[in-house]
């Protein structure tokens, strides 16, 4: 088989790339912020883990969005993963909803860097920004973790095929 050169190859649409990741499962989180610009929040499902040494992850955030100068200047971020009582407060942080009427729908409690933790979450990992790359739309953000809460008492809450799904945790053989 013969090598293209990169121009050659055909490139994939936005509409086909779109599709093909609607097939690709992931976590719901709310990532929040509090500091010096304020306090914003919104859904987000481009999360994962970098390294654990130190502990990081990765956050993807629109530069056109409404809450990315909030997030540049404050500098710090709360991952909020949702458990699958949450789907109404991702709605409601994906939305046009002012910022006050979305932390007004829940409990929150701040967290050594400022940022809000949403009680009841599966996990909130505190996290300061210590690295941004920009990509395209996008900036990932590389978040170095302060603190984390967990809550094994709910269950979890995914993204597939454009909807919503719990994930329902199984009891250990004993």
């Amino acid at each position: 088989m013969k090598d293209l050169p990169l121009a050659e190859l055909a490139g994939v649409e936005k509409q086909a790339f779109r599709d093909a990741m609607a097939h690709l499962g992931s976590a719901v989180n709310i990532i929040t912020t509090d500091g010096v610009a304020g306090r914003a929040g919104f859904t987000a499902s481009a999360v994962c883990s970098v390294t654990d040494s130190p502990p990081t992850l990765l956050v993807c955030l629109n530069r056109s969005a409404s809450v990315y100068p909030v997030f540049q200047q404050n500098q710090v971020l709360c991952v909020n993963t949702l458990s699958d009582c949450h789907e109404s407060l991702s709605n409601l942080f994906g939305g046009k909803t002012p910022m006050e009427t979305r932390f007004a729908a829940a409990e929150w409690v701040a967290m050594a860097t400022g940022s809000p933790a949403l009680q009841g979450a599966l996990t909130s990992f505190d996290c300061r920004i210590s690295q941004v790359t920009r990509i395209g739309t996008h900036d990932v953000l590389f978040c170095e973790v302060i603190d984390i809460l967990r809550s094994d008492d709910s269950h979890g809450l995914v993204y597939f095929d454009r909807r919503y799904h719990p994930l329902i945790r199984q009891q250990a053989p004993v």
